[in-house]
């Protein structure tokens, strides 16, 4: 099982990259966060890998911060979600943008990426919320004595349901709901949030 490379590029296509390592051509298809960052050809290079194997394959996806191969990992162990569908997912969230969707259920968050509804959207924020560190980005301490740890990203939840149950769409929603503060009341999160809303 490969777990890391490095070795020289000598050719990349898309999100595919070719590097060369001991004398060995290794074919990997990358992370969008890694596609962005590749150095020039002929440069050295490390990646952190995920081999992926199937019955009638094998494929290396690669990523030159541990943190997105932790992330698509934790992806593509979820139900139904494969290695195509963890990178459309990290191409619209990277791992710490992922990790704060989790913590406060945003579902409206998971449904901007191509072919995840609703309902495999809400799906994954159950399954995801045990596979990443979600402290990492949430710093519970730090939520105020009126709100639980539990209450502040509930709290968030509500406002997008009563939203929608408004009528607005899920992109307004989440443009409503961008930076409110989470240990911040339902009713007065609402408020603001409808505020913006008139606004536009």
């Amino acid at each position: 099982m490969i777990g890391s490379l490095r070795g020289s590029l000598l050719d990349r296509s898309g999100n595919e990259a070719l590097v060369e390592v001991g004398g060995v051509g290794y074919r990997l298809v990358l992370g969008p966060a890694s596609v962005e960052q590749l150095p020039s050809l002929g440069s050295e290079l490390f990646l952190y890998v995920h081999h992926h194997i199937r019955e009638d394959s094998q494929t290396l996806y690669g990523f030159l911060a541990k943190e997105e191969r932790v992330a698509f990992e934790a992806l593509i162990s979820a139900h139904g979600v494969g290695p195509k569908l963890g990178l459309d997912i990290l191409s619209v969230h990277a791992p710490h943008e992922l990790r704060s969707v989790l913590a406060t259920d945003d579902v409206d968050a998971l449904c901007l990426v191509p072919g995840v509804g609703k309902k495999t959207a809400t799906r994954l924020l159950v399954e995801l919320k045990s596979k990443l560190d979600l402290p990492d980005v949430v710093d519970l301490r730090a939520l105020s004595d009126s709100a639980s740890a539990e209450e502040a990203p509930r709290a968030l939840a509500d406002v997008r349901g009563a939203l929608e149950g408004l009528g607005y769409s899920s992109e307004e929603i989440r443009s409503a709901v961008a930076d409110l503060d989470p240990a911040g009341e339902s009713s007065e999160l609402l408020k603001e949030a409808l505020k913006r809303l008139a606004t536009r």
